[in-house]
């Protein structure tokens, strides 16, 4: 039998300080397990501080999966507005469809099944099985992969390496509490063994953690660096109106409102005005101020006195933002 010394501490602790998330409601079966895939969708790069409020407001507009699976795509992304990343919400809806058409209308329980749905990966699948499905399965994020390179001392490249920590995951046991255990590893690692000052005074497992007996609490950075990218970012203006078009040209950002812009592949010489750091891409944007003197649908022209009241992804916000300090 495994040594099940973190389970029952990490457990014990989860069970005397876990935070009251509103996703953790003690709903039936069906509407938890609605409530877990949607968050877990919100939750992929995104704090649970900033996914509380989305989370409240999309499950009071949207409380089920038949009207997810149905909204119009024009209220999917005004609720999503601000949460970036805005193909999680694409991919959370055409994940409900695909459920309603090929699986009776209820989230599967297995791990190929899960696979199969737009925007779900291994960590969101495991995340699934063991949360809604209390299935012995341990989602993988960062906070657990702090966990265990602190508590095994996981210094070399090769060691931090993904597949190296899936395979070391197995130190952490299992519990027939696997929705708990899952939700308890992840707010221990948000929690306790946080990425800066980590909090070894209230760690429950402090006794085994190698870190801790070599008083070395540094992780090693994954070199896996953002892939540069160049564009050339047209600015037309009138009337303290910007032109902005639906992007149907790149894959980042699909139709979504953004400025016109062309991407250069490995230019001799850019200067660069403003930087943006978007999934794995490290965005070199040069803006150029150009003169109105194209005619686009009168549709396409937004006031830049009432962007908040138009669905902009993050992006173009940071893009006006600069354009106005500028």
């Amino acid at each position: 039998m495994k040594d099940q010394f973190v389970t029952k501490k990490i457990l014990k602790w989860y069970d005397l300080n876990k935070r009251s998330l509103p996703w953790r409601k003690n709903v039936a079966s069906q509407k938890r397990q609605y409530y877990t895939f949607v968050s877990e969708f919100m939750l992929q790069q995104t704090q649970v501080a900033t996914v509380i409020p989305y989370f409240n407001k999309f499950i009071k507009e949207i409380p089920n999966l038949k009207e997810l699976a149905s909204v119009n795509n024009k209220k999917l992304i005004k609720l999503w507005e601000g949460l970036g990343y805005y193909a999680r919400a694409r991919n959370l809806k055409k994940a409900a469809q695909s459920i309603i058409k090929n699986f009776n209308g209820e989230i599967p329980d297995s791990f190929d099944d899960l696979k199969s749905l737009p925007g779900i990966g291994d960590y969101t699948a495991n995340a699934i099985l063991a949360i809604a499905f209390n299935k012995p399965y341990i989602p993988l994020d960062g906070n657990v992969e702090r966990i265990l390179k602190r508590y095994l001392y996981l210094k070399k490249e090769n060691e931090i390496q993904k597949e190296n920590l899936i395979e070391k995951k197995s130190i952490l046991g299992f519990s027939n509490r696997s929705s708990d255990y899952a939700q308890a590893l992840m707010e221990f690692g948000a929690l306790i063994c946080k990425h800066n000052d980590p909090m070894c005074c209230k760690c429950p497992i402090i006794k085994k953690c190698k870190s801790f007996k070599k008083k070395d609490f540094n992780l090693t950075k994954n070199s896996k660096k953002h892939k540069n990218k160049y564009f050339i970012l047209k600015v037309y203006k009138k009337d303290q109106k910007y032109l902005l078009i639906k992007n149907t040209k790149f894959n980042f950002l699909k139709n979504l409102r953004i400025f016109p812009m062309e991407e250069l592949h490995k230019p001799k010489k850019f200067n660069k005005d403003l930087n943006i750091k978007m999934s794995n891409m490290n965005m070199n944007i040069k803006i150029l101020n150009l003169k109105n003197n194209k005619k686009f649908p009168s549709s396409y022209w937004i006031d830049q006195r009432k962007l908040n009241i138009y669905m902009l992804p993050t992006f173009t916000k940071k893009v006006v933002k600069y354009l106005e300090r500028n």
